[in-house]
């Protein structure tokens, strides 16, 4: 797939860019307002969608590599968990236990350990989402060669 018009691809840049930083918006504020990882996960992955599609499958050389995305999605699965299984051995013996202080409310800087899990579950949801695209995207090529 050689990719779109000039002009899509010239707003596609534009759009894609400011999808990206609205999902770290939401997921960095996803303990404040409604949103967090999930949601902000997803639009991540409409932003890096978005330029495949403008530029065509040419841009990652889609031949079989949907190894990088897959190995994102699971260091943020593992950190997810690491965040989890540390309050076990802070102290409080309970798993996935709010064991940072909890700021002021209202803050960014606030609810503990959530903002972390939050940026955890984005890059997971993003990099999932990517992955399944990149599939469905190879997939399609194969099957047209």
């Amino acid at each position: 797939m050689k990719g779109m018009s000039i002009i899509v691809k010239k707003v596609t840049q534009l759009v894609s860019g400011l999808m990206f930083l609205y999902g770290i918006y939401i997921i960095t504020h996803g303990h404040l307002t409604p949103g967090g990882g999930f949601a902000g996960g997803a639009i991540l992955a409409g932003s890096f969608i978005l330029l495949v599609l403008a530029f065509g499958s040419d841009l990652l050389k889609l031949k079989k590599r949907e190894e990088g995305s897959s190995v994102v999605e699971s260091l943020a699965i593992f950190a997810f968990l690491i965040l989890g299984v540390m309050a076990l051995f802070i102290g409080t013996h309970v798993f996935f236990k709010n064991y940072l202080p909890a700021g002021t409310v209202g803050n960014l800087i606030s609810a503990g350990v959530i903002p972390l899990y939050n940026i955890f579950v984005g890059i997971e949801v993003g990099a999932a989402l990517f992955t399944i695209f990149l599939a469905l995207a190879i997939f399609k090529e194969e099957v047209l060669e």
